[in-house]
C-alpha cells in the first residue's frame, strides 16, 4: 500500500523526485496523491488516529475504490509461478489483460507484487495449536539406528528404533525392530498403547510405504492390516501431508532428543538380543519422560498421569493379533494355499478372485467384504484341510464312500439288498476294491425304483449264495425281478449251498 502519511510529512521538506524515491513509489503517484489531498483538504500535520488506510478511503472514495480495480488472485498466482518460465512479471502482463477485457483498472506493477508478499507471508506463518489430551499420537521411525550382535557369528544387525509421542503431554515410547516392515510397525503401535495402558483418538503417523499406500489432497489409503488395527482399538489414521513435518512436530522433535537420550547415550554399550536392548532402550526412555521441562513446571511422565491419560481410550479386552492379507483366484480344486497347507473354500467361488486374511491362529477367506470360509490354521499338515460342505454333491458323496455308508443305505432298501451288499463287501481281500461295485448298485436306484433293486437281490440270491454287480443288472434289464417265482423255489444253505427239494426232480412222495 502507499504510504500516504510519509507522503503528506514529507511534501513540504523534498521534492517530488525525492519523496518518490523515499516512499518507494512513483511520481505521478505523488503528483496524484497531492492533487486529491489538496481537494479534500488533507495537510500535515494529520491526527495520530489516522492511519494509511483512512486516508486512502479519504483520497479514493470506497465505492469508487472497490467497483474500479481488480484485486489479484494471490493463490492462482502461487500455483503458476511453481511451473517452468512464469514470473511475476508475465503474470502481471496477463492480469492487465483481464482488466482490461473487463473494464477494470489493474494495480500497478509494484502494488501487484505487494498484494502477493502479503500473501505468501500469511501462508508462511505457523499458528500455535493446544492439542486436546488424549487426541493424538505421533509416531515415526528414527533416522538413527543401533545394532544387535549375533551371539554366534558377531554379526552386526541393525536395529531400528520406533518412535511415539503424545500431542498434548508429549510422553513418550521407544522400541527396536529388526526392520521396518509392516509386522514390525503395526507391532510398534500395538505395543505404544500398551505401554500407554489406553488408545489416542487419532494416530498420525509419516507417509512410510508399510503404514500409508496412498496420501493426496483428496484421499488417503492406508495399508490394510494398519486400519484393520486402528479400527481394532477405535482410532483413526489421519497421516502427516506429504513433505509437511510440522504436522506431527512432536515426534519430529522426540525423534531428535531421544537420538540424544537414548540412540547416542547407548553407542558404546553392545548387545546380543533384542530383549536386552530394548531393556536398556526402556530403562533411558522412563529417565527421558521423568526429566523436568525446561519452561513450564513438570515432566512429560507427570503431564501424562495428571492431564492426558484419563482422557485415553479404554483398550479392548485382547490385543490386536497382526494379520496378513494376500489375493488369490480360485482353482479347480476349491483350495488356497496359506504357508505349505491348503484349506478349502466354497466349490462355487472357482474363478473367482478373493481376499484371504491370515493370522497365527486363523484363515478367513472374504468376496466382496463377505466371509465365506474360515478355518483353524494348521502348520506341517500335508493333506488338504477340506470342510465337506465346500464340496460338490458328487465329491461329497465319493469322499463318504465307506463299508458303514454302504450297509446303511442297502438295509434301507430291504435284507435280499443287504445280503448282497455283504456279499459284494466280502468278496475281495481288501475292502476298498469293493467300492466301486457297492457304488454301482447305489447308482442303479437312480435307473429303476428301490423295490425292484430289492427284487432283483432276491431273484439273484436264488441263483447263487454270491451275487455279482453284473447279475444284478441282468435281471433288472430282462425284467427277471417282475416274474413271480415258481412253487419251489431253491433255499440256500450255509453248509451246502443250494438244496432242491423232492418237486424238483418230480419225485413228489417216494411212497407213491
Amino acid at each position: 500500500m502507499v504510504n500516504y502519511r510519509e507522503i503528506l510529512r514529507l511534501r513540504p521538506l523534498f521534492s517530488q523526485r525525492e519523496i518518490a524515491q523515499s516512499v518507494h513509489s512513483s511520481r505521478d503517484t505523488i503528483r496524484e496523491v497531492y492533487t486529491l489531498a489538496d481537494e479534500r483538504g488533507l495537510a500535515w500535520p494529520l491526527p495520530e488516529e489516522l492511519t494509511n488506510e483512512d486516508i486512502r478511503n479519504m483520497l479514493y472514495p470506497q465505492s469508487k475504490f472497490q467497483s474500479n480495480r481488480k484485486i489479484p488472485d494471490c493463490q492462482y498466482m502461487h500455483q503458476e509461478l511453481a511451473r517452468p518460465g512464469v514470473t511475476l512479471t508475465l503474470l502481471w502482463s496477463e492480469y492487465c489483460e483481464q482488466c482490461n477485457a473487463t473494464g477494470l483498472i489493474p494495480y500497478q506493477y509494484t502494488q501487484f507484487c505487494e498484494f502477493y508478499r502479503k500473501y505468501v507471508r500469511s501462508t508462511r506463518a505457523t499458528m500455535r495449536i493446544k492439542r486436546k489430551p488424549g487426541e493424538i499420537l505421533e509416531t515415526d521411525w528414527a533416522g538413527n539406528a543401533l545394532t544387535v550382535s549375533d551371539s554366534i557369528t558377531g554379526e552386526a544387525i541393525t536395529a531400528y528404533v520406533f518412535v511415539a509421542a503424545l500431542a498434548c503431554s508429549q510422553y513418550s515410547y521407544a522400541e527396536a525392530f529388526p526392520s521396518m516392515a509392516t509386522e514390525n510397525w503395526i507391532n510398534a503401535h500395538v505395543h505404544a498403547y500398551g505401554f500407554l495402558e489406553g488408545a489416542t483418538r487419532i494416530v498420525t503417523p509419516d507417509n512410510l510405504k508399510t503404514g500409508i499406500i496412498k496420501n493426496t489432497r483428496y484421499e488417503v489409503i492406508a495399508n490394510r492390516s494398519y486400519q484393520e488395527m486402528a479400527e481394532h482399538y477405535g482410532t483413526a489414521i489421519i497421516p502427516a501431508r506429504v513433505r509437511k513435518p510440522k504436522d506431527k512436530p512432536n515426534a519430529e522433535g522426540t525423534v531428535g532428543v531421544i537420538s540424544t537420550w537414548i540412540i547416542a547415550a547407548l553407542r558404546n554399550e553392545k548387545f546380543f538380543t533384542f530383549e536386552e536392548l530394548n531393556k536398556a532402550i526402556r530403562e533411558k526412555l522412563d529417565k527421558f519422560n521423568a526429566e523436568p521441562f525446561q519452561k513450564k513446571e513438570g515432566s512429560r511422565f507427570s503431564a501424562f498421569v495428571n492431564e492426558e491419560k484419563p482422557f485415553l481410550l479404554p483398550l479392548p479386552a485382547s490385543a490386536y493379533e497382526m494379520a496378513v492379507w494376500a489375493t488369490a483366484t480360485i482353482q479347480a480344486d476349491y483350495l488356497i494355499t496359506v504357508g505349505n497347507v491348503k484349506y478349502s473354500v466354497p466349490f462355487d467361488l472357482i474363478g473367482q478372485k478373493v481376499d484371504i486374511r491370515y493370522t497365527s491362529k486363523t484363515v478367513e477367506v472374504f468376496f466382496h467384504g463377505n466371509r465365506m470360509a474360515s478355518h483353524i490354521r494348521r502348520h506341517g499338515v500335508v493333506d488338504p484341510i477340506v470342510i465337506p460342505e465346500h464340496m460338490p454333491e458328487n465329491h461329497r458323496r465319493y469322499l463318504e464312500q465307506g463299508k458303514d455308508t454302504y450297509l446303511k443305505w442297502a438295509s434301507g432298501v430291504g435284507p435280499a439288498t443287504e445280503t448282497v451288499m455283504k456279499a459284494i463287501l466280502g468278496a475281495h481281500k481288501v475292502e476298498q476294491q469293493s467300492y466301486r461295485a457297492c457304488g454301482s448298485l447305489m447308482k442303479l436306484s437312480d435307473r429303476y425304483s428301490v423295490a425292484r433293486i430289492e427284487y432283483a437281490c432276491s431273484r439273484a440270491l436264488q441263483y447263487t449264495p454270491s451275487p455279482s454287480i453284473k447279475n444284478i443288472q441282468t435281471i433288472l434289464k430282462t425284467g427277471q425281478d417282475k416274474v413271480k417265482p415258481e412253487k419251489s423255489i431253491p433255499t440256500v444253505s450255509g453248509k451246502y449251498g443250494f438244496t432242491r427239494g423232492a418237486d424238483y426232480f418230480g419225485g413228489g412222495d417216494q411212497n407213491d
